[in-house]
């Protein structure tokens, strides 16, 4: 779609001022909403932790992977030794059970595989979904009918069975984030696919796209110059919902002894691992459930808060620290007053004037 610049005019004024670019709105909307900026903060951090896990841990002096005999009690069953699960100086966050590895190192270096993984598996997503939509939606009626058929097929598909039904046949020597990465992302693409056709063919009848048609565009040309555009704003907020719900996956395919394998790290796997353990060493169970309840609700939180941001008229799901207020009944009652009070004074002038009849 062709630049332009768009003026509105001040009020009182006839004198045009540049409209507030596209960008400039979105952030002004998302600063307006308080839970979706401390969201943003949580997120940024905790990628930030997973990125300096090397320093982090080098400044602990620990690593993920070496065992630590000598600080767990064998004759309790493997319980750390000291309170706390062994927090102390060497150990931010103690050490686990029975193998006395340190859960600091272990926590941060699983966000990398946490995080990554539901990044890298929504990327293919997105992909395959906006390329499907858009191919969908411009193709002729036997295209659209076979894409269609596809997208269904893929969206029927229960997501933890057929990926647990790969991800058991698949060689072990195949690096697990990776083929796990795949698995989510071949298999959850259909939903996406079908919010991209649906505003596709709700973009091809505007009148921006007729002009470019008869220019004698392309249809590539058009989807690349056009239509991409436009489909921004949905696919960046169902991406934004996305991540949460892939961290999820991933953690429960973990979870089930068929995602990460040890010793990678992943918060999935440490709950694996945990569940024998949450009385003698509750802290081994409580971190990683609480890093993945954190993450995922800062990422929900924020895929809402960008959902309004790009859509002002559709309200939050979340009110949450948006600051609104309802002003609907007060609006209402001030409008209607002078209509009522009108209406009145009319119908008495009207009773008046039957009177004065009746009576002559």
């Amino acid at each position: 779609m062709s630049e332009a610049l768009a003026v509105v005019e001040t009020a009182g004024t006839g004198t045009p001022v540049p409209a507030v670019s596209g960008a400039r709105q979105f952030w002004r909307r998302l600063r307006a909403q308080r839970a979706a900026l401390v969201a943003a903060a949580v997120v940024a951090l905790l990628v930030l932790v997973a990125l300096a896990a090397p320093l982090l841990t080098a400044l602990e002096g620990q690593d993920p992977t070496t065992y630590h005999p000598t600080l767990i009690d064998s004759a309790r069953g493997g319980v750390p030794i000291g309170s706390f699960g062994g927090v102390g100086a060497d150990h931010w966050l103690g050490v686990e059970p029975q193998t006395g590895r340190d859960m600091f190192a272990r926590l941060v270096y699983g966000a990398r595989v946490s995080l990554g993984v539901a990044l890298a598996a929504t990327v293919v997503q997105i992909a395959i979904g906006v390329t499907v939509g858009v191919a969908a939606a411009l193709g002729n009626r036997w295209v659209d009918q076979l894409l269609n058929r596809a997208t269904d097929i893929i969206v029927s598909m229960p997501l933890m069975i057929m990926s647990l039904a790969l991800l058991a046949i698949v060689p072990s020597s195949f690096p697990r984030p990776v083929l796990v990465t795949l698995v989510i992302g071949l298999i959850a693409w259909g939903s996406i696919a079908k919010i991209v056709r649906a505003q596709t063919l709700s973009l091809k009848g505007l009148d921006y796209v007729s002009a470019a048609r008869l220019s004698g565009w392309g249809t590539w040309r058009i989807a690349r110059r056009e239509l991409l555009p436009g489909l921004a704003a949905p696919v960046i907020t169902y991406a934004a919902l996305l991540v949460p719900a892939n961290i999820s996956v991933e953690a429960a395919l973990s979870f089930l002894g068929v995602g990460v394998e040890p010793p990678t790290p992943s918060w999935g796997q440490m709950l694996t691992a945990a569940d024998v353990w949450y009385q003698a060493a509750p802290q081994y169970l409580l971190l990683p459930a609480g890093a993945l309840f954190v993450t995922v609700l800062a990422l929900t939180v924020l895929g809402d808060g960008v959902r309004t941001a790009l859509d002002p008229r559709a309200a939050s799901r979340l009110r949450v620290g948006t600051g609104r207020k309802d002003t609907t009944g007060t609006e209402n009652a001030a409008g209607k007053a002078p209509e009522n009070t009108a209406d009145g004074a009319n119908r008495g002038a009207a009773g008046s004037a039957n009177e004065k009849e009746a009576s002559a």
